[in-house]
């Protein structure tokens, strides 16, 4: 769970605001199994949840959470939390002609969560006085406000005029496409003071998906890759487990971690069942797949994320380019499309087997604002904080790389700088004019060599398995560089049928530039290594994976 972050100008929380919509919903009343006819009671962490969600205000009054992403497994009572949350929003936020949705993949699916509110409204006096259930159309209506609670799915035919005052999305992971979340969420709720847009769901298989997006934006924000104040309006919560492990190194048959990822377990879920499942996936494959995905909250993965921030945050080190000047260095530089990331990279030997990355970024000016709107990335802090530049325009001037390659050069004692030809035609005449070789007889100190860096298994491969190897041996200092470190934290791989590696763009959750950046620099210095002169790859054997 999010420790909740405030600032004494921009947020304040309403412990009565909280209290009320507590009060509220464990005054409805269970509709299934043993607790059928009880107040519903939340569970601490649902508790947690709607504490958060209607207490946590800004200097306005108004909420400040306007999306929440809940990623939880199943059967720890998630379609109860959801219908609560739709008849509050409903029946007791005070909204006019609030128009309430409950979304899911289709017409069954959505019809779930409607079932429990619509029970929970007939099992209460006061609200069975005020609503009018229409079970034939799935509708809950409140004369009034003039408001209603409406089904909807992914297969309805008009998915346009409406004017969302809340909506709670089931299973969001089983979206076919994103189309029905961005007509109730993008500029839908526009009129309305304070909506709110609720994601319940377990973890999916699709990563190319709106429910993966919305994962990778709560996921980053949890692990301080962004900080919530860059995405102050967005609430996430994640029951799985450990950041990065992504289930690969985690015990999933240990039935403590079965605790950690199950907050109602003991409650809505029992040990027993759990350990009945588990016996069975651990006999099939294909039943392993579903325990870990709707048991333990583990997405299925078609490709690997690759470091893991707990290994990469152990090598923060210090950059510090007085220490650095003179020094030797092999850079590399990874260009961008036209209006995206580009990245410099120089990585410098020292003789101890330690290698210290100093990374510049850039990015167009004028696309700077909208990327980070988009991304959810804060990009313009990173400018602000030095750790980004930008070149004026909409598009990419390389005139401002090269100034920067050059004056790099005199401060440091550049080697050489490779680079992928893709894109680097001009910058690589450019640079030839400005006294980098592409001959090596000709290179001396001062003159850099220009080497071309194929994007290939043969080419990425040793350098992408030495790069974890440094990362697990604390060899590598990258000066916590946040810009970096978001670009380590999106990176994925591709394997071949030998198990060579290289990263994978086209997987990557987001921008990966300086990882490629620092794998090519890499590679170069690895093959003029300080002490004898020999390539690493020449002084050991190759390492198994």
């Amino acid at each position: 769970m999010p420790a909740l972050m405030e600032t004494k100008t921009k947020y304040y929380f309403d412990q009565n605001k909280a209290d009320g919509a507590i009060f509220f919903i464990e005054h409805l009343r269970h509709t299934k199994g043993r607790w059928s006819g009880q107040y519903f009671k939340l569970l601490p962490w649902q508790k947690k949840i709607i504490s958060d969600i209607f207490g946590t205000l800004k200097v306005d009054g108004t909420r400040r959470y306007k999306t929440v992403y809940v990623e939880i497994p199943k059967k720890n009572g998630k379609s109860e939390l959801c219908a609560g949350i739709a008849l509050y929003m409903l029946a007791a936020d005070h909204e006019q002609g609030a128009e309430v949705y409950g979304a899911a993949c289709d017409k069954n699916q959505a019809a779930i969560v409607f079932d429990v509110a619509a029970q929970m409204v007939n099992q209460s006096p006061a609200l069975s006085g005020m609503l009018k259930v229409r079970d034939s159309v799935k509708r809950i209506i409140y004369p009034g406000s003039r408001s209603f609670y409406r089904v909807l799915s992914a297969d309805v035919k008009n998915k346009h005029g409406y004017n969302t005052h809340c909506v709670v999305f089931d299973e969001l992971h089983a979206q076919p496409s994103r189309d029905l979340w961005d007509v109730l969420t993008e500029g839908a709720g526009a009129a309305r003071l304070q909506p709110l847009f609720v994601a319940i769901t377990t973890a999916g298989v699709d990563r190319n998906s709106i429910c993966w997006e919305l994962h990778e934006r709560a996921r980053k924000i949890l692990n301080g890759t962004i900080q919530p104040e860059d995405d102050p309006s967005f609430y996430p919560v994640i029951f799985g487990p450990p950041d990065d492990e992504a289930g690969a190194d985690w015990d999933w048959g240990n039935e403590e971690n079965w605790k950690a990822v199950n907050p109602s377990l003991g409650q809505t879920i029992q040990i027993e069942d759990m350990r009945e499942d588990y016996k069975q996936a651990a006999q099939k494959v294909e039943k392993e797949n579903l325990f870990k995905q709707l048991r333990l909250n583990i997405w299925n993965k078609h490709s690997k994320r690759w470091i893991k921030l707990l290994d990469w945050d152990k090598c923060t080190g210090k950059i510090d380019i007085e220490e650095l000047k003179g020094r030797e260095c092999y850079s590399a530089l990874d260009l961008s499309s036209s209006n995206d990331l580009t990245a410099l990279l120089h990585v410098f030997p020292f003789p101890d087997g330690v290698y210290k990355a100093l990374c510049r970024f850039w990015i167009p000016e004028d696309v700077a604002a909208e990327k980070e709107k988009r991304d959810h990335v804060p990009y313009t802090r990173w400018i602000k904080q030095g750790y980004m530049s930008t070149t004026p325009g909409n598009r990419i001037d390389y005139g401002f790389i090269r100034h920067q390659v050059v004056e790099d050069r005199s401060i440091f004692n550049m080697r050489e700088l490779c680079y992928d030809s893709w894109g680097a035609v001009k910058i690589y005449t450019d640079l030839q004019e400005d006294g980098f070789v592409i001959d090596q007889k000709l290179q001396t100190e001062g003159h850099p060599l220009l080497v071309e860096f194929r994007q290939g298994y043969k080419s990425l491969s040793p350098p992408s398995k030495e790069l974890i190897n440094i990362i697990l041996n604390c060899k590598l200092e990258h000066g916590n560089n946040p810009v970096l470190r978001w670009n380590a934290d999106n990176a994925v791989i591709e394997m071949d049928p030998a198990g060579n590696i290289k990263p994978d763009k086209a997987r990557a959750t987001q921008r990966i530039d300086g990882v490629v950046a620092l794998i090519m620099g890499l590679d170069r210095a690895m093959k003029h290594p300080l002490d004898s002169g020999k390539s690493i790859y020449e002084t050991r054997g190759p390492l198994l994976f």
